[in-house]
């Protein structure tokens, strides 16, 4: 190895994820995390090692570089791991391409020109159904059919570490008939992964689940912040809006699909048998392990959540067929949330809304001090690994404090 890589470290020589930052020094360009260090592909690019127009890593966002599509990005991932590896390849003897992570900010790694967010986790789609709807029959009728989705904000996605303001909006209080206007009382965070498409479609044409690899750029790691008292009061008949379009929050780096291949599991059974377009075929789960802390300001944080990717219903591939089937167009860059993640044990459940049971069950920090929801000086973060025979790939964190409304 020409960088040492400390031991358990999401960024091993196995994962090189892509992402965007800058330094006083360097403008905002991409790169690549390996151990504590920023590999600088344009610094990289430099030394004449790529077979592409390399103008695509200078720019201030990743997808021109991923339009340029994966026999190309793959080739780059790999060369990268052979030169680290390699003690005489190009990059030895070069500490001028690497940049301390500690000395470096991080930049949203991609334009996001749509967001879609799923509710693809059976555990959570019937205890969110147990506490507004029917205990005996939590589920709607149509989730076991279909990958249920909504179209998002794209504009107010933002960057891990970005604070974000406590929302204000309608509310209405119990046992009244008219709605109040306030400061959201319950904020809560939504343990989610987003996939990133790395290819487009035109409008009409619909993506197979077999093809659905091809389109998949990578992962990251998703808070989508959300208003609960808002969203009970407005999400009929439309679904949500004002609770859910005030800020989300994604971890820096893209982990690749490729990396993750070695992590895929076969998924829960789906019973009905689904309709053939959302039919599959491998292991398309991903066991990806997932936490979630909450640090009070001033205070230590507090694990309040450890789950994993692989409960999903609903797989991405399926996702992206039943988002294309009706001939709906995707772009490079798109986000697509998995809905909370949330597992059978109370332990694993994905947000404070399931965690705290709507505020019955308030979780002790280690300050003393109780949450049912959010407080104003709240640091939550999330972090996220993948680790088999060895191997570790993880996504860093997405992390993000909560601020008193504007």
């Amino acid at each position: 190895m020409i960088i040492d890589i400390p031991e358990n470290s999401d960024f091993s020589i196995h994962n090189i994820p892509f992402g965007i930052f800058s330094t006083q020094e360097r403008s905002p360009r991409a790169g690549v995390a390996i151990g504590n260090h920023i590999l600088d592909l344009v610094a990289v690019a430099e030394l004449d090692v790529f077979e592409f127009n390399t103008a695509v890593l200078e720019k201030e966002t990743l997808n021109d570089f991923i339009a340029l599509g994966k026999q190309i990005t793959k080739k780059v991932r790999r060369n990268i791991q052979l030169w680290i590896e390699d003690e005489h390849s190009v990059l030895a003897g070069k500490p001028e391409l690497f940049v301390k992570q500690s000395e470096a900010q991080m930049h949203m790694p991609v334009y996001i020109g749509d967001y879609t967010d799923f509710y693809s986790s059976i555990e959570h789609a019937t205890n969110v159904g147990k506490m507004f709807r029917d205990p005996e029959n939590a589920l709607l009728p149509n989730w076991k059919h279909i990958p249920v989705g909504y179209h998002g904000r794209a504009s107010s996605i933002v960057v891990s570490g970005v604070p974000v303001h406590r929302p204000k909006g309608q509310t209405i209080p119990n046992d009244s008939k008219q709605p109040v206007f306030g400061a959201s009382q319950r904020v809560d965070f939504e343990l989610e992964m987003g996939f990133i498409t790395g290819k487009n479609t035109n409008l009409g044409e619909s993506i197979v689940t077999k093809d659905a690899d091809d389109y998949i750029f990578g992962l990251v790691l998703f808070n989508d912040w959300s208003a609960r008292d808002i969203q009970k009061w407005e999400y009929v008949p439309l679904g949500p809006f004002l609770a859910k379009n005030f800020a989300s929050h994604i971890s820096p780096w893209i982990v690749t699909l490729e990396a993750l291949e070695p992590f895929s599991v076969s998924g829960p059974k789906q019973d009905p048998e689904v309709l053939p377009y959302l039919k599959y075929e491998g292991d398309k789960n991903f066991d990806i392990n997932l936490e979630v802390g909450i640090t009070p300001e001033g205070s230590e944080e507090q694990t309040v959540c450890q789950s994993n990717f692989k409960y999903m219903y609903w797989n991405m591939a399926q996702q992206l067929a039943h988002h294309t089937i009706n001939g709906c167009n995707i772009n490079i860059g798109d986000l697509y949330g998995s809905g909370t993640i949330s597992g059978k044990d109370e332990k694993s459940y994905g947000s404070m809304l399931e965690l705290a049971w709507m505020g019955t069950k308030p979780i002790e920090m280690k300050d003393g001090s109780e949450r049912k929801f959010i407080n104003d000086g709240d640091t939550v973060t999330m972090r996220g690994f993948a680790e088999k025979d060895g191997k570790r790939v993880g996504f860093g964190e997405v992390s993000a404090k909560i601020l008193p409304a504007k």
